[in-house]
């Protein structure tokens, strides 16, 4: 069994944030783990800049704020597993991982969950309709495009104004798709204002506020989505459905920490943010177990996720010294 003293699981900006920390805070061995073949998580398909204006004062690429990051471990004793999935933790930190060789278990003196977060899909939106081919998460959208140079449709529809959605409407327009609108079901805007201005506005793609899809029609192919107008109380409103012909539906409708490991090993989970109860310390219910970035809340900047992250690996850190001198 292999040992360290911190272990970070998940290696976006918060994960690279936390294990520099712990390293800079004294921890001796810090492991950080993560299940793609690269550092940076969901910042490695994000091409467009806003990002390190917290951290940096520079506005950055998500690629470009990953390698700052990645450039700051180089110098450290952090080791970095990838490709590797953690598939288990238990309550005394023994951390069970599937690895390109085989099955590893790691014993950390306290471990620091930084496993970001999820996309709502359209099964949890409980959207009726057809199961047509089309129907994508913003996310996934995000990635076939920015790092597979696939274009998902001609004519799209964006459901929900969350800002991953609004930055898509953008590049999808640059990649000569037409979108057609964003509807929203809140009578107000979910994202950045920043992003309606750069990517709705500048581009006069318009955002429908208190509308929403109420079905989806296609065959193999989407077809058109029938929208409809819905009161404060999100019930639709009669009368106000009407038809949008498109082959493309992107939705943009909120993000969920991820935290099947957290919640395998009975730590606490938060009703509200869906993310582990903590102390002042991030420290969850489980001693020597803490949280930060999206996993623990989910932010609108990742430079906050980073300053979580680096708080979380401080005291990691500091935990794992107290258990050592015993």
């Amino acid at each position: 069994m292999n040992s360290c003293d911190v272990a970070v699981i998940g290696a976006g900006p918060a994960g690279m944030a936390a294990a520099r920390s712990a390293h800079d805070n004294g921890a001796g061995r810090v492991l950080l783990i993560d299940r793609n073949a690269y550092l940076g998580g969901i910042l490695k398909q994000c091409i467009h800049d806003g990002f390190g204006l917290v951290k940096f004062n520079e506005s950055l690429t998500g690629m470009e704020y990953a390698a700052r990051y990645a450039e700051m471990l180089k110098d450290t004793r952090v080791d970095i597993l990838l490709d590797a999935i953690a598939t288990k933790i238990t309550p005394d930190k023994k951390i069970h991982c599937v690895t390109r060789d085989g099955v590893k278990v790691y014993q950390a003196k306290a471990i620091i969950l930084t496993t970001g977060c999820r996309e709502r899909t359209r099964g949890m939106l409980a959207l009726p309709g057809s199961r047509p081919a089309g129907i994508y998460t913003a996310g996934v959208a995000q990635k076939l495009i920015n790092t597979q140079n696939i274009r998902p449709g001609d004519r799209a529809v964006i459901l929900g104004s969350g800002d991953i959605g609004m930055i898509m409407a953008r590049r999808m327009t640059l990649e000569g798709m037409e979108v057609v609108c964003v509807l929203e079901k809140l009578p107000y805007l979910s994202g950045l204002p920043r992003n309606k201005n750069q990517c709705l506005d500048d581009y006069d793609i318009p955002l429908k506020l208190c509308q929403t899809v109420i079905d989806i029609q296609g065959g193999k192919r989407l077809m058109r989505v029938i929208a409809a107008k819905v009161g404060h109380d999100g019930s639709v409103i009669s009368g106000a459905e009407y038809a949008i012909d498109c082959d493309t539906l992107i939705l943009s409708v909120g993000l969920i920490p991820e935290n099947e490991l957290a919640k395998s090993c009975g730590i606490l989970i938060d009703k509200i943010s869906g993310g582990p109860q903590v102390n002042e310390r991030l420290e969850t219910s489980l001693e020597g177990i803490f949280s930060a970035g999206n996993s623990l809340r989910v932010h609108a900047l990742a430079d906050h996720a980073s300053d979580e992250g680096e708080s979380a690996g401080q005291f990691a850190a500091e935990y794992a010294l107290r258990k050592a001198a015993r």
